[in-house]
């Protein structure tokens, strides 16, 4: 089974928006806007490279002529219409520029659109990882809370001293700190995901689980060598030098110009109808330039192979990236079980008076700091996740660009 095939198996995860949100939302970002006028300013330049430079030029020439022995006057005009005419295959080459302006614009449109997708992408995470760092630090906060009321109905009974009431009460407030703080990253995120894309994550939306690339580490790659903008883009580019260079070889023969021409003369007696032509001679400048224009093919084909084993490096971290994070948030995930199992036991031991509220309160903030760092994994790993169906193409109908 080809990639291509496979692709269509791998449906958009479902915390994600829409392949027709998410699509609406991208093609609304100012970077997409911007690259889709380029492109359609390319079609326009592309155009115009097909037409060529040359236009009609017409030419009109008066003149008075006296004659010497009679001292008649003549009066007399010429008319010519010309204009130049592409030569040596130079019209076939601009019509292959043409259609690589419009890649070349098709290219980096994609290229902005992927980008665009990236951000939306780690956006959208991010406010739900904000909002469930969140509601977590408010429940710490109640439980936060409780202890209190329990500490001051004992202090009142004898069974705890004013010192315990101030712990007790310090909890609360560097927990509340923590609350507000928390409170600040998530308008954060949404005035992020809001000034960028006009979009909102709708209440309930929940992280899922991430899960295992389901290709191995060298078809990913592969796919995402055959999908990457960039190295569309400097092919395209590196190709359009190529034309550009044989455009320039070609133009070593400089363009005639041909032209019509009809005269009267000799007080109307002659009436004159003929072509003219005339070709310039190509010198060192033409020279110079073609052999710029091929040094310039090459340093692109440079630029080709650099970018291709950069997206290649990057293609080989993400996927580390998605293996590695994966594992650190099942450590994480194990480890705050056991916090907050380590927290529910000091908590039924401090009911019981088998425990002093200082340790309770220790293991209180050692399980909260585990489940935040859980939170965080994840988030982590859902991102690196879906940095690789992005890159990859494969959801929100990246492929199409």
């Amino acid at each position: 089974m080809t990639l291509s095939a496979r692709a269509e198996d791998v449906p958009t995860p479902g915390f994600l928006p829409s392949t027709a949100q998410a699509s609406a939302w991208i093609e609304a970002d100012p970077a997409v806007a911007s690259a889709r006028l380029a492109a359609e300013a390319a079609n326009h330049g592309g155009a115009a490279i097909a037409a060529g430079p040359h236009e009609w030029t017409a030419r009109v020439q008066g003149q008075r002529r006296s004659y010497q022995d009679s001292g008649a006057r003549s009066n007399e005009w010429t008319a010519a219409l010309e204009r130049a005419i592409r030569v040596n295959g130079k019209a076939g080459l601009d019509r292959q520029l043409r259609d690589l302006e419009v890649e070349l614009g098709r290219a980096r449109l994609g290229e902005a659109r992927h980008e665009a997708a990236r951000t939306l992408a780690d956006a959208w995470t991010g406010v739900i990882v904000a909002k469930r760092q969140h509601a977590l630090l408010r429940d710490q906060l109640a439980i936060a809370m409780s202890n209190l009321d329990v500490v001051t109905k004992r202090q009142r009974a004898g069974d705890a001293s004013a010192l315990d009431s101030n712990v007790a009460q310090g909890d609360i407030g560097s927990i509340a700190r923590d609350v507000s703080q928390a409170a600040t990253e998530v308008v954060k995120a949404e005035a992020t995901l809001r000034v960028r894309f006009a979009a909102v994550v709708p209440d309930g939306i929940v992280l899922p689980p991430p899960q295992t690339p389901v290709w191995p580490e060298a078809q990913w790659r592969e796919r995402v060598l055959e999908e990457a903008d960039p190295i569309k883009t400097a092919e395209t580019e590196w190709r359009r030098a190529g034309v550009t260079a044989a455009r320039a070889r070609a133009d070593r023969i400089a363009d005639p110009t041909v032209g019509v021409f009809a005269a009267n003369e000799a007080m109307r007696n002659e009436r004159v109808v003929g072509l003219s032509i005339s070709i310039p001679f190509g010198g060192s400048y033409r020279s110079a330039r073609a052999l710029q224009a091929g040094k310039e093919t090459d340093a692109l084909q440079a630029a080709l192979d650099q970018t291709r084993r950069e997206i290649e490096l990057e293609a080989a971290q993400t996927y580390a990236e998605a293996t590695g994070s994966l594992e650190r948030w099942r450590i994480a995930s194990e480890t705050a079980r056991l916090s907050a199992e380590s927290a529910r036991l000091m908590q039924r031991a401090y009911g019981l008076g088998a425990a002093d509220l200082q340790a309770l309160l220790l293991a209180r903030r050692q399980a909260t700091d585990a489940a935040r760092a859980a939170v965080q994994a994840q988030g982590e790993a859902v991102r690196w996740e879906m940095r690789l169906l992005i890159d990859a193409h494969l959801i929100w109908d990246l492929a199409q660009d």
